[in-house]
């Protein structure tokens, strides 16, 4: 799959995720994708529908398979969360209650407060279709909901864990800018380099008649250049750019580079016409 490799360091850490009945084998599959995605590995699931195992969860989760293999069932919310130490609900509807509501960006920072400090922590996600009860949120000592459009708050089950899987991650680094991977070093052209595209440009064009009237020519030629000094282009890319301005040079449409383009039109013998009757 694009983007795994097995040769680097597997994260698998941090909270719980425990899906409330979750209904279809695919979303807990996207689930446990979005989860390894993100570095999370512990999936509690509460009185799955379909049942468990699921292979319809294991063609979705995409290789996310030490996610799946660990996954446990519980016949109960309370049973889920029995050995945890704080827990998290997610809702998107008002609830009018006593509890703390947070975004994901500060419940994120908590659970990973409480993570370096060695406490068993989980999040709590209802049904596709329904979300959370009242007396299933009751059971969580906080809520977290997420910043959505108040007109249409409906998220995806895997949508939702992956939005808070990231949110974790991302309060792990050391800063939010950082990446995993850059862009390789590459030399800035030299000045001379940057002349000859000038000059292979401007001979290009002028012998096929570009700059007229023949007066506007320092003109044009002077824009032409301020468009080319823009970009600040590597050594790489001048090497590029004139190769294919050599190519636009040295060939036409009716006869390109390379016998065996294949654009270019064959040799056929001619038809011979035949008498008529």
């Amino acid at each position: 799959m694009a983007g795994t490799n097995s040769e680097r360091t597997l994260i698998a850490e941090g909270p719980a995720i425990i899906l409330v009945h979750p209904q279809l084998g695919e979303n807990i599959g996207m689930v446990a994708r979005a989860m390894a995605n993100f570095g999370l590995a512990e999936l509690r699931l509460v009185n799955p529908r379909d049942g468990w195992p699921s292979e319809k969860a294991i063609s979705a989760a995409s290789k996310a398979d030490h996610v799946i293999a660990a996954a446990t069932v519980f016949p109960s919310l309370e049973a889920a969360i029995a050995d945890l130490e704080f827990v998290y609900a997610t809702t998107a509807r008002d609830r009018y209650g006593y509890k703390e509501v947070r975004s994901p960006v500060v419940a994120s920072d908590d659970l990973r407060t409480r993570f370096r400090a060695g406490q068993k922590t989980g999040i709590l996600f209802g049904r596709e279709r329904t979300g959370l009860t009242n007396e299933e949120i009751a059971l969580a000592d906080e809520l977290v909901t997420f910043p959505v459009n108040p007109a249409f708050a409906s998220l995806n089950l895997a949508q939702a864990v992956l939005l808070m899987s990231y949110e974790w991650m991302k309060s792990g680094l050391s800063s939010v800018e950082v990446t995993p991977f850059s862009a390789l070093p590459q030399r800035p052209a030299q000045k001379e380099e940057l002349q000859g595209l000038f000059d292979h440009v401007e001979e290009t064009l002028d012998a096929r008649g570009y700059f007229r009237p023949a007066e506007k020519k320092p003109k044009l030629v002077e824009n032409l250049r301020a468009i080319l000094t823009r970009p600040s282009f590597t050594g790489t890319e001048i090497q590029v750019l004139r190769g294919v301005i050599s190519c636009l040079d040295r060939f036409t449409r009716e006869s390109p580079r390379g016998a065996a383009n294949p654009n270019r039109t064959r040799n056929r013998r001619p038809k011979v016409p035949r008498d008529s009757d």
